[in-house]
């Protein structure tokens, strides 16, 4: 049993779960800067073909390969790199291309072209469970997506899959699309004549015959700021489109909406929440992170994604999540979930990114604190406690928030709820409201555009705060168990302590009865305190504990 629990524990992965999560020889050399992502649709045979130039600077002696990241059925066609076809091997999800690298200068830059086809993955339980979504609209015309967090960009472009490696001068998205539907992707929309740049693609059918271009169109778009591969996207369908314009801290922010077109109507009603939004997460996190590329909403055929600047929108425009209340309180009812964590995440998740997914908590977790936020502008500070307190209760324990490293392991369910209640206890201790949202600015101010590990935040947040986090960090991002508070009573003593958790670690909390109240500190190690109030006792509710008498 010992050697059976050893082995699930340490021979889990797989080499392609290794080539994708570590910095291996293949990658180590290059640095990402630039991505021009060329698609080309073939919606009735549920296919696409594309090119990719990748820009990269070479920023150590290079190996002799380079690897790139293409899933299964996608097949890279060749790869081209100063006009010479270079020779291409598949390995899994993992193309090897071949060629003396070693010949780069270091600090040189080059860029290499790709060429693919195929079937992308169709995704099962989007966003979840992620791929291609092939629907159709209320009229029956097409209305095609895809989202592929956790699956990986690679499973529908070729690229370098992980977090780590940002394009630092950002991406060019050219989508070809089917007349009558229109095509909404990341950055600004620009337009150009159709002068043989997009298509370079070459698409060919089964027997070898070019594909005309038909009645499509082409559409253009250009993200100017780094961008994580996953949130790289496109949404097509039979959209209607309204601009506005923020007033926000950096100055004029664009605002632009695409929705079906069926429902402009109720979506103009609900996306009223936005404005106020984004002025209360410039508040609380300072200004929003890619003024240069605008904020779009973006109605999509599934629940919601945070694609930088083209946020995916699937709430079915109901109150809470698809109507229900997450934190059943009744409050959760008071907003609409997918607007405000969706787009919460420009912030955590797309302006700060975990390098590696295990540290996926920081876009999660801190981006479930958002929510908190939002509902603290807009309704209140008690109502927003009574989201939290709830919320960050809503957990299975049974593993540590943070994933394994190097071996593309996303970080534990876990990560959103506990989190986001673990930024809250922080807040609490600090007992410094102004002081913890400057800490939140000082964050998306100082690792700008950045990406991050979690041992990089909570130095900030220590330093920040002058206070010593890394015991809470351990207890609730690298242990599975919560903190067990137990009591009991004998003559005149109140007795206390923690259990699960290490020596060292302790929160100061509020014991009550009636109108009195006492501070203690618990630890690992039995205390007490004088008490005479009786029997009938409550703790802090802002601390993420079970409690056992």
């Amino acid at each position: 049993m010992w050697y059976l629990l050893i082995a699930n524990t340490t021979f889990a992965y797989t080499h392609a779960d290794t080539l994708r999560g570590s910095n291996g020889r293949g990658r180590s050399w290059w640095d990402v800067q630039h991505y021009t992502l060329s698609v080309l649709f073939d919606v009735e045979h549920k296919s696409i073909y594309g090119s990719v130039d990748i820009r990269f600077n070479v920023t150590q002696t290079p190996h002799d390969s380079m690897q790139i990241d293409l899933q299964t059925p996608m097949v890279l066609d060749s790869a081209i790199l100063d006009k010479k076809v270079l020779t291409i091997v598949q390995d899994s999800n993992v193309w090897w291309i071949k060629y003396p690298f070693h010949e780069l200068a270091k600090e040189s830059s080059k860029e290499i072209h790709l060429f693919y086809h195929g079937s992308p993955r169709v995704a099962k339980r989007p966003p979840w469970d992620g791929g291609f979504i092939w629907g159709k609209d209320s009229t029956s015309k097409p209305w095609i997506a895809v989202a592929c967090q956790g699956m990986g960009a690679s499973l529908w472009w070729p690229c370098k899959d992980v977090q780590w490696d940002e394009p630092e001068q950002g991406a060019d998205i050219n989508i070809y699309a089917p007349k009558d539907l229109q095509v909404v992707s990341n950055g600004r929309q620009y337009y150009q004549e159709n002068n043989g740049r997009y298509f370079n693609v070459s698409p060919v059918n089964e027997k070898g015959e070019t594909i005309t271009n038909g009645e499509g169109h082409g559409s253009y778009f250009k993200v100017q700021n780094p961008i994580n591969n996953y949130d790289i996207t496109f949404y097509m369908g039979d959209y209607v489109h309204w601009h506005d314009t923020l007033m926000g801290e950096k100055g004029p922010l664009d605002l632009d909406y695409y929705v079906l077109k069926q429902n402009e109507e109720k979506a103009r009603k609900q996306f009223e929440v936005v404005k106020p939004m984004l002025h209360c997460f410039e508040y609380w996190m300072g200004p929003y992170p890619f003024y240069e590329d605008g904020y779009k909403l973006v109605e999509a055929p599934y629940l919601g994604m945070e694609h930088q600047s083209a946020v995916a929108y699937g709430n079915e425009y109901k109150m809470g999540y698809k109507g229900r209340d997450l934190a059943n309180t009744g409050v959760g009812l008071l907003f609409d979930f997918i607007i405000v964590h969706e787009s919460g995440h420009e912030w955590f998740g797309n302006n700060i990114t975990a390098k590696d997914i295990a540290d996926n908590w920081i876009h999660e977790g801190i981006t479930t604190y958002t929510e908190t936020l939002f509902m603290e502008c807009a309704f209140g500070k008690e109502k927003a406690l009574q989201y939290i307190r709830k919320q960050m209760h809503d957990l299975n324990n049974e593993r540590p928030v943070i994933g394994d490293y190097g071996v593309n392991a996303d970080g534990y369910g876990d990560m959103y709820n506990k989190g986001a209640g673990m930024m809250h206890m922080i807040r609490v201790m600090m007992n410094d409201d102004e002081k913890f949202r400057q800490m939140l600015r000082g964050l998306n101010r100082d690792f700008y555009h950045q990406t991050v590990t979690t041992r990089q935040v909570e130095a900030y947040i220590n330093t920040f705060s002058g206070m010593n986090f890394t015991p809470l960090f351990d207890q609730y991002l690298r242990k599975a168990q919560i903190p067990e508070l137990e009591y009991y009573i004998k003559g005149t003593k109140f007795y206390y302590r923690f259990r699960n958790v290490d020596p060292g670690f302790s929160l100061p909390m509020m014991v009550s009865a009636g109108e009195y109240s006492s501070k203690i500190e618990p630890s690992a190690d039995w205390k007490h305190i004088s008490w005479d109030q009786g029997y009938d006792v409550s703790f802090s509710k802002d601390f993420l504990i079970n409690v056992k008498r």
